[in-house]
């Protein structure tokens, strides 16, 4: 199956001339957030480009070779290195940018990016990967690990409660919200009361092939962190003595490694090149976190291969679970149990690999660059007949 790469420049000539800055929590390394970002360079070519801090060389050729602000947390001792334990001042630091003078600002975030303060005659478009996990839904899983002690529960509470009313507050400054998932839509509206406009984010369905053959090993692919719950697939395989690898490093990895198996490998993070052979030859890729959108599932499903997924959150949006044109299966519960309990015969069920692929192609880069081009045109020209009618 082929896929056309053609860049649409519509949008970027309908701003050409115009003063656009792009805004993003942080630039530490490639995951989803900073895809977004990517196409939104190639949108926006000229467009200037806002973070809290820059870890030079650790984004695309693309991102880094435009301009760059850092906020003062940069500036601050090991900020670049540390920069989220300067957790509680980062809504001074994204505030403390200087927008006067652009037209157009769109942000993209999991954090604080949206919000900045925009200038009274900007349009202001966030494209919103999910309002702060760990300051609303998932608050819990973070303060109450066991690797909190009690200073931190109680530290991490109280910038957990100025950070919600901020949060809030600050969502009134945004024109349009995008929300990355159906999921992160009904999320948005629950803590800000604000509705928004679904677009999937862009996925290099084209990196990723099917394989011919595949091996007896599954895999996860995450960062990892508590709430991925990467402990129930190293549970599971190390209770059914199944093969399991794990990419991925994080702060979990220690306690992870000390539940693990010997059917447990842990490889830390890969190269695009190894992930996408690691892709195409596992069993399946088991997915046991709850997501806003997931581009792990995605990718997988590119190189044809089905996932084990909880059932919850963005990944319903992405694998279809059941017909003909299955290219996946859900657990019920986020338990051991529930997850052996697909595991135990999973291998018996039959998934063709270009049905897997054709379901991931839909999420294609191309269609996230006319989309989200398209939206942000229409918002200009809104923005700009309601400034003729005062």
């Amino acid at each position: 199956m082929t896929i056309e790469t053609t860049q649409d420049d519509s949008t970027y000539k309908s701003f050409s001339g115009r003063r656009v800055a792009l805004v993003h929590d942080w630039l530490t390394g490639m995951r989803g957030g900073e895809m977004v970002l990517e196409e939104l360079c190639h949108l926006f070519p000229d467009a200037d480009l806002y973070t809290i801090v820059h870890r030079k060389g650790s984004v695309s050729e693309l991102i880094e070779n435009r301009r760059i602000f850092e906020s003062p947390i940069a500036r601050m001792p090991m900020g670049r290195e540390h920069y989220r334990k300067y957790l509680p001042l980062f809504p001074w630091a994204i505030e403390s940018f200087d927008f006067r003078g652009y037209e157009l600002i769109i942000s993209t975030s999991s954090s604080v990016a949206k919000g900045i303060i925009p200038p009274p005659d900007a349009l202001h478009v966030s494209y919103l990967h999910t309002p702060m996990r760990y300051i609303w839904d998932m608050r819990s899983d973070y303060l109450n690990s066991e690797r909190v002690n009690r200073l931190g529960r109680f530290v991490g509470g109280w910038c957990a409660h100025y950070l919600r009313n901020w949060d809030v507050s600050s969502s009134a400054r945004v024109d349009q919200f995008i929300a990355n998932s159906k999921h992160v839509r009904n999320r948005i509206w629950k803590y800000y009361r604000r509705d928004s406009v679904v677009i999937y984010p862009p996925v290099a369905i084209e990196k990723f092939t099917p394989g011919t053959h595949h091996e007896d090993f599954y895999m996860t692919a995450s960062a990892l962190v508590p709430y991925k719950r990467i402990d129930l697939a190293v549970k599971a395989c190390t209770e059914m003595s199944k093969n399991l690898i794990v990419v991925g490093n994080g702060s979990e990895i220690r306690y992870l490694q000390s539940i693990a198996g010997k059917t447990v490998k842990f490889v830390g993070a890969q190269s695009p090149a190894q992930l996408a052979g690691l892709y195409k030859k596992c069993l399946a890729m088991i997915h046991p976190g709850e997501e806003d959108f997931g581009i792990a599932p995605v990718e997988v499903q590119a190189a044809g291969r089905p996932v084990i997924a909880y059932k919850r959150g963005g990944v319903l949006e992405t694998v279809i679970g059941e017909g003909e044109n299955r290219t996946g299966t859900f657990f019920e519960e986020q338990t051991v149990e529930s997850l052996m309990a697909v595991l135990d015969g999973f291998e018996n069920i039959h998934f063709d690999p270009e049905v897997i692929r054709r379901n991931a192609v839909r999420f294609h880069s191309n269609r996230f660059r006319q989309e989200i081009g398209q939206l942000i045109e229409t918002c200009w020209n809104q923005s700009e007949s309601r400034k003729s009618t005062t």
